[in-house]
């Protein structure tokens, strides 16, 4: 018999902080409201960018997170590399980003400059343009500060990198430790402390994702980003979209310390957390020990890992614990940190 996770049908009657958190209830409201709407095959494919039919790769977000200032980055830093790492797990190269502007009546000028600034960095870092833009103002008190909106742009010299081309074999390689962008955001939020800093990992990746290419010689199958529903979100779309059961290895997945007793503290799980600088790849046997050895020696990977392999037993996600047991990961109805990214 065919592993199989049941994934209820959930019904509002209004919008409520789940429909924007990555989880179940997002992936039902895209599939019931948005995708109903505007159908067509470039959408379909529900990859993180529409690859268009002249090689160029694109791919939009809106950013709300909260607080706006927070240990390793601001909303800023946050805008301009989680959208051009949306665009590079595609596979290309991102060259140019838009960025809209929300602003409340009130809001300081000398923060919004500091955003900009930090913007301005991470572009460079990223090695893209800032190209266009607009800014509106509302009224104090109908809006939270500010609100960004960007739009990435990227060119593809090869195949693109989809969750289509998963396959039963492939193997799972994350790029480092999982929920270290979550528990930033909540401590600032919170005022929580721990014995040791956790700061954000907002980072341009194509470089790993280049690498892995590079390194992988034609293995690499599909690449994400963890952001928002973490891990667990990830793999439950690599599972839906291939039609393919994946088993994880609990010891294997790398956590700091600090992150893992905030997530205790907080009773949540680092799996489903939010990360902004993480990558998670599906590759296949082949190429996996070329690509984390490559991804190892990169400041940005030197904690990647093996953490599970992709099965045509069924569909589903399921994790083989610490203690020698196994549970079903299903997919939260949300993200447990709201506001997040």
């Amino acid at each position: 018999m065919k592993f199989v996770c049941p994934v209820p049908r959930l019904k509002y009657d209004q919008v409520q902080m789940v429909h924007g958190a990555g989880g179940m209830a997002m992936g039902q409201l895209i599939d019931d409201m948005f995708l109903a709407a505007f159908d067509n095959p470039l959408l379909r494919c529900r990859d993180d960018a529409a690859v268009l039919p002249n090689q160029w790769a694109v791919s939009t977000d809106c950013f709300v997170v909260d607080p706006i200032f927070f240990p390793g980055g601001n909303i800023g830093t946050l805008a301009i590399y989680g959208t051009v790492n949306d665009v590079a797990v595609s596979g290309a190269t991102p060259r140019y980003v838009t960025a809209g502007f929300i602003l409340e009546e009130g809001f300081s000028m000398v923060d919004l400059r500091v955003i900009v600034a930090s913007m301005r960095e991470a572009a460079d870092d990223a090695g893209v343009q800032i190209v266009a833009g607009d800014t509106k103002v509302v009224p104090r008190g109908k809006a939270d500060k500010i609100y960004i909106n960007t739009t990435g742009l990227g060119i593809l010299q090869g195949p693109a990198l989809s969750v289509h081309r998963i396959r039963p074999g492939d193997l799972l390689i994350v790029s480092g430790t999982l929920g270290d962008h979550g528990i930033a955001v909540m401590s600032q939020r919170e005022g929580l402390s721990f014995e040791t800093d956790v700061t954000s990992d907002c980072a341009a990746l194509f470089d790993l994702v280049q690498l892995a290419v590079d390194q992988g010689k034609g293995a690499v199958h599909a690449c994400r980003d963890a952001t928002r529903g973490g891990l667990v979100a990830v793999l439950h779309e690599f599972a839906q979209a291939s039609h393919t059961f994946i088993q994880l290895h609990e010891a294997q997945i790398p956590i700091r310390e600090s992150v893992r007793g905030a997530c205790e503290m907080l009773g949540i799980d680092a799996m489903n957390v939010a990360n902004e600088g993480k990558l998670v790849l599906a590759i296949a046997p082949e190429g996996a020990d070329a690509v984390l050895r490559a991804w190892q020696s990169h400041p940005l990977g030197r904690q990647s890992a093996i953490i599970g392999e992709i099965h045509d037993e069924g569909v589903g996600v399921v994790i083989n614990t610490r203690f020698g047991t196994q549970r079903v990961l299903d997919l939260p109805v949300g993200e447990p940190l709201p506001r997040i990214c």
